[in-house]
């Protein structure tokens, strides 16, 4: 039953009554009624995963995040992470949390992960990092790939919250199953392909006003491009490091 995670499976879904946001569910017949599979999400927003995760609740399953170990230092985060088999991923030692995710895969869990590792300020598909597919291989599990758009428009980076009764529109879509087979690299090409294929089809099917911060540029908004991005995302580690140095 886990009753810390259904206590937060009503929560959200409070949180998406109060707010009046409608989810469009697409190809939720992907994601597996039973076994493991790696999840595959696109990072644009803080709260992302919660549209993911309430897709797998569409289907009765329940995903298990990997979250940065830092997050642990919070109390009601590390009580939170530890009743609901979410995974701490220490950045500066992954192995130890791969192993983790491995596991949980191979005991039949849908593991979610964040192939970009941070939110994309371009709201395009930024570089991958290789622990999902080499996760899906070890374990013989597919890879499935998901997309939440519009939740961006709610948080992320750079820009005020918007999280009161605001009735944005938010669509998860979820792709085909990916088989575990061939090498790392070819896999995780046919996930950024499955990926890039979906998201450009549900932004084409989302009103797109000119000029808004939520817009790619591609598509005439405000955002950064992919290199203004990475320039940003430079500058944040930069200034992460000089903090660091400080104390």
């Amino acid at each position: 039953m886990e009753p810390v995670f259904r206590s937060l499976e009503i929560a959200a879904g409070v949180a998406r009554r109060v707010t009046g946001t409608k989810i469009t569910f697409l190809g939720l017949e992907n994601i597996p009624a039973t076994g493991g599979a790696v999840i595959t999400i696109n990072h644009t927003s803080y709260i992302d995963f919660l549209p993911a995760a309430l897709a797998a609740t569409q289907r009765r399953r329940r995903l298990r995040f990997l979250i940065k170990a830092e997050m642990k230092d919070v109390k009601v985060v590390n009580f939170l992470i530890t009743h609901s088999k979410t995974i701490p991923v220490d950045r500066s030692a992954g192995a130890g949390a791969y192993a983790v995710a491995v596991e949980r895969l191979r005991d039949g869990e849908l593991v979610a992960v964040y192939p970009e590792a941070t939110i994309s300020r371009s709201f395009e598909l930024k570089e991958f990092k290789s622990g999902a597919p080499r996760m899906a291989l070890e374990a013989q599990v597919p890879l499935i790939p998901l997309i939440v758009w519009g939740a961006q428009r709610m948080w992320t980076k750079d820009h005020p919250r918007n999280l009161g009764r605001n009735k944005i529109p938010i669509t998860v879509a979820v792709g085909d199953p990916i088989r575990p087979e061939g090498t790392a690299d070819l896999l995780e090409a046919a996930m950024r392909n499955a990926m890039t294929t979906i998201l450009h089809r549900v932004q084409e099917e989302y009103p797109h006003p000119a000029g808004a911060y939520w817009v790619p540029r591609r598509l005439g908004g405000g955002a950064p491009t992919m290199d203004e991005a990475k320039a940003l995302d430079e500058a944040e580690l930069a200034e992460r490091a000089r903090r660091r140095t400080q104390h």
